[in-house]
């Protein structure tokens, strides 16, 4: 399937986890597509139906989006905008770069946050604890090229059409007050921060704030898909293994190209925790040897959940 990229980069986006997570959607779905965890809003923008509720506590993620829904941000718009500062930060340097960051931590200006967002050090999003944009410049000036440039307004064009063909809502609010607003019905999709992974200030997380996602999407009336890490080289996630384990969970490896440092852009095993079994994983059996081939550098698992019969299939990577 052809998966559109947003114009917003971030640690942690799902792009080449689209595909895997559109097999969770029923495919007479017709409820509210519920993120309380926008983000990038790369998986809404694929998967979403007609009708969605898309949220975050970062405000000027859920900002940008706005404008563009509003019309207030459009291709042309940011196409003069890129092409101005972008000369600018060729002509001035870094200091530009730090003008801009000072200015956007002063207004909040959505178009600062796209340029701060790509010449930024990695695509990176990252806030202190005053809600200051703190990530330093990429050290690159001539970061704006043309080509650079057109492929940021083609993205901005492709969002923008999705957003103006359906029904969607954007709101900045607490995950918590999302999550209660879901229906039977809806299908809820929570992207949050990984615990004992990345932080920051829109994007702290921590055990508690683990404990009460699980008792919210235990209890809501809605079907929920929720991402999050199961383990990679060094380590295993302890709540997948102790607090979830009661769900539904399939497994994929995933390789991250963002991070501060190189040593964290490695592959980690990804995990998909439903309250429902996704029917097209429903009947997976082991793959032909015509088939191998498919599943190079992919380490698969499916478990149903402890309450359920047991029945787990374990594909394992060939080389």
């Amino acid at each position: 399937m052809k998966t559109y990229i947003p114009p917003i980069k971030s640690q942690g986006i799902k792009t080449k986890l689209v595909p895997f997570i559109s097999q969770y959607i029923p495919k007479d779905f017709d409820g509210v597509w519920i993120e309380p965890f926008l983000g990038t809003g790369v998986v809404a923008f694929n998967l979403a139906p007609n009708k969605a509720l898309l949220c975050d506590s970062n405000p000027h993620l859920i900002q940008f989006y706005q404008a563009i829904q509003n019309k207030q941000i459009t291709p042309n718009t940011v196409r003069n905008y890129l092409q101005q500062e972008g000369d600018r930060l060729l002509h001035l340097g870094e200091q530009h770069y730090y003008f801009i960051r000072d200015r956007f931590n002063a207004t909040g200006n959505s178009l600062d946050f796209l340029f701060l967002n790509r010449a930024g050090f990695n695509g990176m999003i990252r806030f202190n604890r005053k809600g200051e944009f703190n990530i330093p410049f990429c050290r690159k000036t001539n970061r704006f090229s043309k080509a650079y440039i057109t492929k940021i307004v083609n993205q901005v064009d492709n969002i923008s059409q999705i957003i103006h063909a359906k029904k969607f809502t954007f709101i900045c609010q607490d995950y918590q007050e999302t999550i209660a607003s879901a229906q039977k019905g809806d299908l809820i999709y929570c992207d949050p921060p990984y615990i004992d992974r990345h932080a920051d200030y829109f994007n702290s997380w921590t055990e508690k704030d683990e404990l009460q996602l699980y008792h919210l999407l235990k209890h809501s009336k809605a079907q929920f898909i929720l991402s999050t890490w199961s383990h990679n080289r060094y380590r295993t996630n302890y709540y997948l293994e102790n607090l979830w384990k009661e769900f539904y969970i399939t497994k994929q490896e995933h390789f991250y190209h963002v991070g501060a440092k190189e040593s964290n852009r490695n592959s980690m095993i990804e995990a998909m925790i439903s309250n429902f079994e996704p029917l097209s994983l429903k009947n997976e059996i082991t793959p032909t040897i015509s088939q191998l081939p498919l599943l190079l550098n992919i380490e698969y698992s499916y478990v149903k959940p402890a309450y359920a019969i047991q029945s787990d299939v374990i594909l394992h990577s060939h080389t």
